[in-house]
């Protein structure tokens, strides 16, 4: 019988996808407190799209095992993990690493996938879910009744958290190409198509007092529109810099442009705020608490996925040893959902 054997993807430098390199070597073994995770599900964010133009704000240096996050079964636990793990399906959010047939984690770092929710499904709902369930709940507190704008609403995050945002009671107003726009009417989204509309006017158009909430994703110069667009006591939630994505130049300065912007406006006296997103905020200083929090809120995500208020949009799913195709198809913009990577 042939002992498995680690497959890993590895992002040498500044490449086109067709540059990302696999690399093969031993099963790492589990330390204390770990677990090592036969990976089933991974996926393609807007991280690796950035991390490979190395413009992701905090990547480590090249080269790396690239992968946001990812669902697997545990097959191996260190000294002082709980026994009962062994075989469990868990998600994991790494932010590097994730691309790989086995994984190490800390044990306690690892969320339970409820039975009767398959790994590609559940895949979709790590990052995208906690990001989406964090910003609409405990950021914007959003209520039923009011009206949010969702920039980029097919995308990954985008399109968790317009579903949940329909699930709470809230209307919402959405910005996508026109492809788009027939499967978010379906789900009782406004659409806006962002590259022939002046988005601005039409969402005056569709919400004259302003929105309660801003969900917005692309950073640059937009967000003093995004910012403009909120009714007194709004919330705009910005949490990436994509517009950036292709720029030269530092890969600190967009965010830091972003958090001065954040800080002033919040300075201001009119009642609404603003916050910049980071799933990862709290952790290095209250690690338990980021950890249970983690834990509370994706197990909401998967309980709603579980009502049917949220679907897996799966975009596309294919083989890890296909990983620049995935890349290539994340980057064209024309896929709606997730696309998912499995050994």
């Amino acid at each position: 019988m042939t002992a498995e054997q680690l497959t890993e993807i590895v992002l040498p430098g500044k490449v086109e996808p067709e540059g990302l390199t696999v690399r093969h070597g031993a099963v790492p073994v589990p330390a204390p407190g770990q677990v090592l995770i036969r990976m089933e599900a991974t996926g393609v964010s807007f991280a690796e799209q950035q991390m490979r133009r190395g413009r992701y704000y905090d990547q480590p240096a090249f080269p790396f095992v690239p992968g946001y996050d990812l669902v697997g079964t545990v097959t191996a636990t260190g000294e002082g993990v709980e026994p009962g793990m062994m075989g469990v399906r868990v998600a994991a959010l790494v932010k590097v690493g994730g691309w790989a047939s086995h994984v190490l984690v800390d044990a306690a770092d690892t969320v339970p996938v409820p039975g009767g929710i398959g790994p590609a499904e559940a895949e979709t709902l790590v990052v995208n879910g906690i990001t989406a369930w964090q910003m609409l709940h405990r950021k914007a507190r959003v209520r039923a009744g009011q009206t949010i704008l969702v920039h980029g609403a097919n995308g990954g995050v985008g399109s968790v958290l317009v579903q949940l945002a329909r699930a709470a009671g809230v209307k919402v107003i959405g910005t996508a190409s026109a492809r788009h726009h027939a499967a978010l009417r379906e789900q009782g989204v406004l659409p806006v198509d962002y590259r022939a509309e002046d988005v601005a006017a039409r969402v005056r158009e569709l919400a004259p007092g302003g929105v309660d909430a801003v969900f917005d994703h692309v950073g640059g110069r937009g967000i003093v529109t995004s910012w403009r667009l909120l009714a007194p006591g709004g919330t705009l939630v910005s949490y990436g810099s994509a517009a950036t994505r292709d720029a030269e130049g530092s890969k600190q300065w967009p965010v830091l442009k972003l958090l001065g912007r954040v800080w002033l406006w919040n300075m201001l006296p009119n009642g609404r705020r603003a916050f910049f997103y980071n799933v990862w905020a709290g952790r290095a200083l209250a690690k338990d608490r980021f950890r249970a929090r983690l834990r509370a809120d994706l197990a909401q995500v998967f309980a709603a996925l579980k009502r049917g208020d949220v679907t897996a949009q799966i975009a596309a799913q294919l083989p890890l040893a296909r990983v620049a195709d995935a890349l290539r198809l994340a980057e064209s913009g024309t896929v709606a959902g997730k696309i998912i990577l499995s050994p």
